[in-house]
Formats: structure tokens, C-alpha cells, sequence
């Protein structure tokens, strides 16, 4: 009988300490995420903050991270500093139908190389795919040639339709699309569904976490541009908000960092605010596009 127990003994004692490990490597990956999260989120919180301080309060120390007087005039002074609302107004219609054609346009595309056969379908999905190596500066002077003998500087179709399409978007959802059973695509056509019926009825309901992460990556790179809006709008009338951004940075007077703030809070909490709407569809979007080659 003792001989039976010790063995018994060691058992249990083996499985407590393998659940205490297993308990403590959890807590260890939970200090290490809260820790990495709160590096991360602190800028944000120091920038929120400095945008309701006033010119006294911002590079005192040690660092005051709540403002003694809550300073809102710094948001009433970006609006007014430059045409902050039509800024705004510009970003969020380029980005908007940016977002619209890239799905639409991706959609497209990647339905044909996910569920279609034609001949030459690899090789031309591996040029297609090459592009993504190629840098935004290095087409930056074709581009605007071909945006300037359309006489498309200083419009909306220059800011939108060099953007329509987007290869890495096209990637993404054939990797949704391939997800989906043939077999259902073969019971479609027994019904009479034909290929675009079956693409935007039953495809893209069944893909849209995939669908919500390339809206979410389309809208946050149209939203954060810089160089090419810069490049071909000279009218302020057509400026986006990160152009607009420069009106706050003065070399002579010294930069007003409060209105600064402010206005950069003003820029990030739309995307912001799309991000924590789409952020499940979005996380699920980006596990499952990988699953299949």
C-alpha cells in the first residue's frame, strides 16, 4: 500500500506544480502586454494632455500630466488658426472614396484570382504582386505627370483614383476568397446563381471581417497621407488635414503646442473611433486571411 502512494504523491504533486507554472507563465504574459500596452497608449495620453494645457504648463517639470486649468480655447484656436473645417472636409471625402473603390475594385480582383481559371492566372497574380515592392517615391514623378496631363492637380479624382486600387488589398481577400467550400459555389450554379451573383450575395457576406480590415487599412493610409497631397494640391481649398498640420509648426514665432496638440487630437480620433468599431471584424479579418495559401 505504500508503495502504491508514493507514486500517487508524486502525481499530484507533478500536477500542481505543472498548473502553477502554466498560472504563472500566464500572469508573466499579462504583466508583459499591460506593460507593452501602456508604453504604447502613453504618448497618446501625454499628447491628450498637452492639448488642454496652456504655453506655462507644457514643458515645466517634472512633467504635469493633468493640466491645472483645463485650457478647451486650444480647440476653438486650431479651428480658427487655419481653414481647419475644410481640411477635414477633404480628408474625410478622399478617404471615404478611396476606401468605397478599393473594396469594390478588390473585390473584384481577388474573386478572379481566387475562383476563376484563365490562362496565365499565376503569373500574372506574381506581377501583380511585385508592385507592392515598388515605393511610393519612386512613381511619385510619373504619377504626377500623368495626374498633370489629365489637369488633375488640385481636384478630388487626383487625390482618389491614383488609389483606387491596391495590390496588397487584392492579396487579402484571395486569401478570404479561397477560404470559401467549392461546393458551395457548385450548388449556387445549380440554382442558376451566376458568378457576380454568387460573388456579392453569398461571397463577401461570409468574407467581411476581410472586408472590414481592408476598409480599416485603406481608410487609416488615405487619412494619413502626406506626400502625395503635398505634391499635387497648391490651393488651400484642397489641402488634407496632415498638410494643414504644417500651418501649426512656425520657425519665427515658435510653435503653439497646445493648439498643436490639439489639432493633431483632432486628426487621429476619427480613425480612432473606426478602429474600436471594426476592432473585432478586424482582428478576425487578419486570422483568417492566412489560413490558406
Amino acid at each position: 500500500m505504500d508503495d502504491i502512494a508514493v507514486p500517487e504523491v508524486k502525481s499530484q504533486t507533478y500536477l500542481k506544480s505543472k498548473r502553477f507554472q502554466s498560472a504563472a507563465g500566464k500572469w508573466l504574459w499579462y504583466i508583459v502586454l499591460t506593460l507593452s500596452a501602456f508604453i504604447v497608449v502613453l504618448p497618446f495620453i501625454w499628447m491628450a494632455s498637452t492639448s488642454l494645457k496652456g504655453p506655462g504648463e507644457i514643458f515645466t517639470y517634472p512633467p504635469q500630466w493633468i493640466p491645472q486649468e483645463w485650457r478647451f480655447q486650444n480647440y476653438i484656436d486650431a479651428f480658427q488658426a487655419a481653414p481647419f473645417a475644410r481640411y477635414f472636409y477633404n480628408s474625410a471625402v478622399v478617404a471615404i472614396c478611396v476606401t468605397i473603390g478599393q473594396l469594390v475594385s478588390c473585390s473584384l480582383a481577388a474573386y478572379a484570382f481566387a475562383r476563376m481559371e484563365f490562362k496565365g492566372k499565376g503569373l500574372l497574380f506574381s506581377l501583380f504582386l511585385t508592385t507592392t515592392m515598388i515605393s511610393t517615391q519612386v512613381t511619385l514623378v510619373p504619377s504626377y505627370l500623368i495626374i498633370q496631363k489629365l489637369h488633375w492637380i488640385d481636384t478630388y479624382q487626383g487625390l482618389i483614383v491614383p488609389f483606387i486600387a491596391n495590390a496588397f488589398g487584392v492579396f487579402m481577400l484571395r486569401q478570404a476568397f479561397m477560404t470559401i467550400p467549392d461546393e458551395l459555389e457548385e450548388a449556387a450554379k445549380l440554382d442558376g446563381c451566376s458568378r457576380l451573383r454568387f460573388m456579392i450575395q453569398i461571397c463577401l457576406p461570409l468574407i467581411k471581417p476581410a472586408l472590414a480590415a481592408q476598409a480599416l487599412f485603406a481608410f487609416m493610409g488615405t487619412w494619413n497621407a502626406y506626400l502625395w497631397p503635398l505634391v499635387i494640391t497648391n490651393r488651400q481649398e484642397m489641402r488634407t488635414l496632415q498638410i494643414g498640420l504644417r500651418y501649426f509648426v512656425s520657425q519665427e514665432g515658435g510653435t503653439q503646442w497646445g493648439v498643436y496638440m490639439a489639432a493633431a487630437m483632432i486628426v487621429i480620433l476619427p480613425v480612432v473611433a473606426i478602429y474600436f468599431t471594426v476592432q473585432k471584424s478586424f482582428v478576425e479579418g487578419i486570422a483568417t486571411t492566412g489560413l490558406k495559401g
